[in-house]
């Protein structure tokens, strides 16, 4: 077989894997299946053949075949367009809205796979014009480079999670210290004892506390908290709607939560679990203060 077919199917081959691997429908159910599935899957196909194609062509000074790479980037864009509508879309009818950050998070995640994805096969085909064993090695090198960036940080590696105590001083819910919002119906105050959970984020330094801070890491946690347990809620029904609040002296986020199962260890690890959005992120210990 000639070296440079065998370049690219190996490059195909490992490209593929790694779509794969990159590919998980979790509990936020997206993207579904099967269609959500087989569009994605048909994205890694083309992001693995352009990737595996484009090291031939350059050994064979076929030039105008490197710009298909150029083109890749504007359909994965594309992609990226794509995801952003679909998940707006789908927001409106959440009980507990994943908010625009988090959207905008996962719509850079399935763009930037397509990119990880070329750059496997890529690497693969390199490897295997010289030597197919030492391109088999790459494919599975790049597979575990992969799987290492298929995941971000996570709140627990910023903050640490404990429970709030839900209490009434009149009209005004607070958890632990931290006042909430006023619930003016006593029915609502009644139901809010019975069935809320409170839950403290506390930061572990000035770079968290700016990070919790933010509202679409806010709006993150109560909704993977409402998607994985539940949330015992309705539409027109204000009173009860999960909230977040900071404390602005300590930079402590107090969490307002109606989930259907209550038990505060499952809560935890959910909220211990949440990810830690790349537009939420800022690093002001490293900025030049003055000092």
């Amino acid at each position: 077989m000639d070296q440079n077919l065998l370049a690219v199917l190996i490059g195909i081959f490992f490209g593929c894997i790694a779509r794969g691997l990159l590919l998980r429908t979790d509990f936020r159910q997206y993207p579904t299946y099967p269609q959500g599935r087989i569009i994605h899957l048909s994205m890694g196909f083309i992001a693995s053949f352009i990737g595996a194609v484009a090291v031939p062509a350059v050994l064979e000074s076929n030039w105008t075949a490197v710009t298909f790479l150029g083109l890749a980037a504007t359909q994965f864009r594309e992609v990226r367009k794509m995801e952003r509508e679909t998940l707006t879309n789908i927001d409106s009818s959440e009980l507990v809205k994943r908010g625009t950050p988090f959207i905008e998070g996962m719509a850079q995640a399935f763009e930037s796979r397509n990119y990880l994805v070329m750059f496997t096969a890529l690497i693969t085909a390199l490897f295997t014009v010289f030597l197919p064993w030492a391109g088999i090695v790459a494919g599975i090198i790049m597979l575990f480079i992969v799987k290492h960036k298929m995941t971000g940080n996570i709140l627990a590696a910023i903050a640490d999670v404990s429970e709030g105590v839900i209490r009434f001083e009149g009209p005004n819910l607070y958890v632990g210290d931290i006042h909430i919002k006023n619930v003016g119906l006593e029915a609502s105050r009644k139901l809010i004892l019975e069935r809320g959970v409170g839950a403290i984020i506390t930061p572990r330094n000035e770079n968290s506390v700016v990070i919790i801070s933010n509202l679409g890491q806010r709006q993150a946690m109560l909704h993977h908290v409402a998607n994985i347990l539940g949330a015992y809620l309705d539409t027109g029904e204000p009173d009860i709607v999960p909230l977040s609040k900071r404390n602005m002296d300590d930079g402590r986020v107090a969490l307002f939560l109606m989930p259907q199962e209550k038990e505060f260890q499952q809560i935890k690890t959910v909220l211990e679990h949440v990810p830690v959005l790349d537009s939420a992120i800022r690093l002001p210990s490293e900025g030049n203060k003055g000092k």
